[in-house]
Parts: C-alpha cells; sequence; structure tokens
C-alpha cells in the first residue's frame, strides 16, 4: 500500500532539497509525493498532482508509465531513458529520467531537464530561420537595387531637364529623390556585404580582435564607459577572416555602449570582454573538442522581451533610429567561421556569447 501524500515530506524529508525533479508513484502510477522541484519544472502544486495519474500529467505518459513498470517487473537498481514528454498546451518537456522500484510496488522518478537537447533543438531551428533569411535577404536586395538605379537616373535626367526659371524650386524635389535613393542602395549594400565580400583567411589572435574593438568604441565614447578586459591568454590562434570577426565583435559592442546611454550619463557604464576556452562544444550538429568562449557583457538595461527572440532577425531593431542589421551581419560573419552566438538578456546585465571552434 502506498503512503498517503500527506505523509511524504516526512518519510522523503531529504528530497525536498534536490534541484532535480522528483516524483513518487503508486501501484497504480497515480502521483503521490512530488519535491519542490518537480513542482516547479510541471507547474503544479502537490495537491493537485496527487491526484491525477503519469498518463493524464503527459499526453504521452504511457512511455515514462512504460518505464515504471519495467522498474517494478525486474527491480533494476534504476532504469534510466532520454524523454520528450508532451503536455497539453505547453511546450514538450525534454528530461533525462530515472525509475527506481522501492517496493511495495512504488516507484521513484527522478526527472532532470535536459539542456543539451533543447539547446540543439532551439540551434537547429535558428539556422534553419537563418537559412531562409539568407537566402530571403538576398532575393529581396537585388530585386530593390535594380529599380532603385533606374529611379536615380531617372531623377538626375529630370533635373538636368528642369526649366532655369522654376530650377530653384524644383531641384529640391529631384534632390530629394535622389538622396532617398543613395539611401536604399546603402542599405541594400549592406544587406548583400556579408555575401560580397571575399572570406580572407588567416591566422587570428581573439585578443588584438578585442582590443581593436575596444579602442574604435572608446575613441566614440571617451567618458562615462569603461570597458574591462577579462583575457584568458591561453587561448591559441585559429584560421580565420580577421576583419570580419573585428566587424563582427564591434556591432555587439558598438550596439551595447549605445544601449548604456542613460549609464555612459551617469558615469558607471560598463563593458566587459572575456575570453575563455570550452570544451566539448556542439555547433551546427558539429562536435568540437576546444573552441572560444568569447562574452561580451552589459550593464545596461537588457533588452525588450518581445524583441528577444527575434535579435538576430533582419531589420529588427531595439533602438530608435536602428537599421536592425548590425546584429545581422555579425551571426552571418561567426556562421562563417563555423560558430554561433547566443545572448541572454536581463535589466542589468545582457551577455552575448560567441562560440568559434579552435584547432
Amino acid at each position: 500500500m502506498s503512503t498517503p501524500a500527506s505523509a511524504q515530506p516526512a518519510r522523503f524529508a531529504g528530497l525536498e532539497l534536490l534541484a532535480s525533479s522528483v516524483l513518487l508513484v503508486d501501484p497504480s502510477d497515480r502521483v503521490c509525493y512530488a519535491n519542490p522541484a518537480a513542482e516547479n519544472l510541471l507547474d503544479a502544486s502537490l495537491k493537485s498532482l496527487s491526484r491525477q495519474t503519469l498518463g493524464a500529467l503527459f499526453s504521452n505518459g504511457e512511455e515514462l508509465a512504460a518505464l515504471c513498470a519495467q522498474a517494478r517487473a525486474h527491480q533494476y537498481a534504476d532504469l534510466r531513458q532520454d524523454l520528450a514528454l508532451e503536455r497539453p498546451g505547453r511546450e514538450i518537456l525534454h528530461v533525462h529520467s530515472i525509475a527506481s522500484a522501492l517496493g511495495d510496488g512504488e516507484v521513484l522518478i527522478e526527472l532532470r531537464e535536459n539542456v543539451q537537447q533543447l539547446k540543439l533543438d532551439r540551434e537547429e531551428r535558428f539556422l534553419d530561420q537563418s537559412q531562409a533569411n539568407k537566402e530571403l535577404i538576398r532575393n529581396l536586395a537585388h530585386e530593390i537595387k535594380n529599380p532603385l538605379g533606374g529611379i536615380r537616373g531617372a531623377a538626375q535626367l529630370l533635373e538636368l531637364e528642369l526649366p532655369p526659371l522654376h530650377l530653384g524650386e524644383l531641384k529640391e524635389y529631384t534632390q530629394v529623390i535622389i538622396k532617398e535613393a543613395d539611401r536604399l542602395q546603402t542599405l541594400v549594400d549592406r544587406l548583400l556585404a556579408p555575401h560580397r565580400k571575399p572570406h580572407i583567411v588567416g591566422d587570428v589572435n581573439i585578443h588584438e580582435v578585442c582590443e581593436r574593438v575596444r579602442s574604435l568604441v572608446l575613441a566614440e565614447f571617451p567618458n562615462g564607459l569603461s570597458i574591462r578586459r577579462d583575457y584568458d591568454a591561453s587561448i591559441p590562434e585559429f584560421r580565420g577572416d580577421k576583419e570580419q570577426l573585428i566587424q563582427a565583435v564591434l556591432n555587439i559592442v558598438h550596439n551595447a555602449a549605445q544601449a548604456l546611454a542613460k549609464r555612459i550619463a551617469a558615469g558607471d557604464a560598463e563593458i566587459v570582454l572575456r575570453t575563455r576556452v570550452a570544451r566539448q562544444v556542439t555547433l551546427a550538429k558539429v562536435r568540437y573538442g576546444l573552441a572560444l568562449d568569447l562574452h561580451i557583457i552589459d550593464n545596461g538595461p537588457g533588452i525588450a522581451p518581445e524583441i528577444r527572440d527575434r535579435i538576430f532577425y533582419p531589420l529588427v531593431s531595439g533602438r530608435d533610429g536602428g537599421s536592425g542589421l548590425g546584429l545581422t551581419l555579425a551571426q552571418t560573419f561567426v556562421q562563417q567561421h563555423l560558430g554561433m552566438i547566443e545572448c541572454e538578456s536581463r535589466p542589468g546585465l545582457t551577455d552575448f556569447r560567441i562560440l568559434l571552434p579552435l584547432p
């Protein structure tokens, strides 16, 4: 007979302190105990969980129930399996599950969120979206570029044909057309830049890249901004396009400096450039033994939640007057080096992480 839910806290007091989620189910697979971590993971209280079976908790709860049945039948020390647990109206829960038979038909289930699987799924979605964006940008830019040249040329010819009597007042309108055409041309050129410029490969020292970016940004923001170095001098040189990497890091650091406007005015703005070596990193489904782990951290207001998942999309900007191309170009340049950029942000701390494979 299973122990009543009310008696579980005394029986499993040690489980209350665990960071991993633990469920106890009775012989009928009804939940009779859940520790606080499980309540948090499943977003439900012990009171509501204790009235449900595994099948009711998850749309595909039969997979977890089968794991419990095997644990009961064979009395293994534990059974382990990676599962994707489906919850009605919520995101799929990727977990590493461990089922241990306790006797009397009870099974203790430990659920550990599979962060690596979530990361791989997110990267795969992002790469697919990034590729689609690249194709869209390339096609759209070419479609804009061709008629744009015609519009500018027609405006110039029209200006030459203006009657001298009204030249002064009408030239103003033709100049508006020419200047706006030039502005759009510049935008198109920026969209096409990553696909036009040749990839010039040479030996790259990431700290030379960081120092170049640091000097450029401090020249633009000489007062109120501190850019702190936190370098790992043991990071080896690697093959890459130095100018592209300078541009990628510069775009991120420059965005951070602009977001720090209020703190710069107050005199306490800070950006940290931190380099480390990461081991056993998966990038675009390829496993690398070593990778450069570059963090660009600022103490600004953070990225607005409504655009946080779209900041690498073209023409998405969190700043008035921003082109929305800086981060798109940075991600493109980093991807051309087989790496990727990640971002975590909250008020007071934004951390852009660049990962690049090392030899």
